[in-house]
């Protein structure tokens, strides 16, 4: 079943919501800055029981923002933005459920397999998420580090996607092309997640509405969770309002959980 997952996103200490693929050193495209700030989003997801949503901090500037939510929320959220084998353990500490890393992993383009050993030494694979967020290319999708603006040589495909299963609990993917552009989702991505995911996948990029829940439910066959940002009527949108993902939520939800 198809869930909608929160998010929080900090760029320079306030909670934004901007277009993926603009960031850089220089700054992003905004959608929009909120007025409040992270604990207020956190509290919110807190109370309304919303779970499995992350908290990402896109360049400096956001510690303390970001410990702020994972102490409002213990437990309720993933941490990444800058998350290595050095300071993994003390996100956990600090109340994140999971730690999200990618960039970490790569060396100089390429995946690095002492780097996913040193960090799963510090989180164990049940408190690790690998964020395989990607650029879409001629020849298909391949993950995008750096704040999305490296294209590296490792595809989501198949073959992967369940090698790199067996090192986490599960996986995040922005897909950066179209993240933060209210456009619509990338189908053909969220249907070969849902074909090649064994573990839990959450999608990001592009939904703008409670349809866009659905027809990721569809493509996926329930195996692709969604986070929807720009949209959202607490992030300034006017495609979907927090109440309708909740209603959602409980409506694929069995009994009890």
């Amino acid at each position: 079943m198809t869930l909608f997952r929160p998010c929080i996103d900090l760029h320079q200490g306030k909670v934004k919501q901007i277009v993926g693929g603009s960031l850089n050193d220089a700054g992003a495209t905004e959608n929009f800055i909120s007025e409040f700030n992270a604990e207020y989003y956190a509290a919110l997801y807190r109370d309304h029981n919303l779970k499995g949503g992350h908290v990402i901090a896109l360049g400096k500037g956001n510690q303390s923002e970001a410990i702020s939510a994972l102490r409002a929320y213990p437990n309720g959220l993933q941490f990444g933005g800058g998350v290595n084998n050095t300071n993994a353990a003390s996100y956990l500490s600090a109340g994140a459920s999971h730690v999200i890393v990618t960039s970490y992993l790569f060396d100089k383009g390429e995946f690095s397999w002492d780097r996913l050993d040193k960090i799963k030494r510090e989180t164990g694979t049940d408190r690790l998420v690998l964020d395989l967020s990607c650029r879409r290319t001629q020849d298909g999708w391949y993950i995008a580090t750096d704040r999305w603006q490296t294209t590296t040589s490792t595809q989501i495909n198949h073959a992967n996607l369940l090698e790199l299963a067996n090192h986490c609990d599960e996986f995040l993917i922005h897909a950066a092309d179209v993240e933060g552009l209210q456009a619509g989702i990338d189908e053909d991505l969220v249907a070969l997640l849902g074909l090649n995911c064994p573990v839990s996948v959450t999608y990001a990029g592009g939904a703008r509405s409670l349809a866009d829940l659905k027809r990721v439910h569809d493509l996926s066959n329930g195996n692709v969770d969604l986070t929807i940002g720009s949209a959202l009527d607490i992030f300034g949108g006017k495609g979907i309002t927090l109440d309708e993902c909740i209603l959602w939520n409980h409506s694929q939800q069995e009994p009890g959980e």
